[in-house]
């Protein structure tokens, strides 16, 4: 069996994590491995389903979301966190407890991210339907270490993959 691992794509809404996700895990997968996304979006609507987005709730949610991670991991299944968790603590928490653990930072202007909204998460904030966006309402802790730290305002998709996969490649498949 090939040797899995996770990676945590963390940055503002917007930043680019879900378009890197499915790049990445098109590549990994057809290197051999089998992989997974953990996308936040999908995993809050089973874990969370009426979601109030309290520091709490946050909590549980990227917990669970870790503990999971490293069930897969443990299983053989490399792992992609498509999540913003906006607290370090959330991802360190992931780095802890998963052996072959990687935090790439999406690093994107909020300007730019507000621009691609594409899920219309910012627009809703600013109207007032959504009181808690990352990076607005709430804070967005950046990483202190990443081990990626990615420009995706200044990246290509295709560059952006290629920066993440030769890390990857370094660090795990090497």
């Amino acid at each position: 069996m090939k040797k899995a691992f996770a990676i945590w794509l963390t940055g503002l809404p917007s930043s680019g994590k879900t378009t890197l996700a499915r790049r990445l895990k098109a590549k990994i997968s057809g290197m051999g491995y089998r992989v997974v996304i953990l996308e936040s979006d999908k995993l809050r609507r089973l874990l969370t389903p009426n979601p109030k987005y309290t520091e709490e709730e946050r909590e549980y949610f990227y917990r669970s979301m870790a503990v999971i991670g490293k069930y897969l991991v443990d299983a053989g299944v490399c792992v992609i966190f498509d999540a913003t968790a906006n607290r370090r603590k959330y991802r360190d928490y992931a780095r802890r407890i998963i052996k072959d653990f990687m935090e790439i930072y999406l690093n994107c202007p909020l300007k730019v991210c507000m621009e691609r909204d594409v899920k219309g998460l910012y627009r809703e904030a600013l109207e007032g339907k959504i009181k808690t966006l990352p990076g607005l309402q709430a804070p967005y802790e950046e990483p202190l270490n990443p081990d990626v730290t990615v420009d995706t305002h200044r990246y290509t998709v295709r560059e952006s993959t290629d920066i993440i996969m030769d890390k990857i490649i370094e660090r795990f498949l090497g």
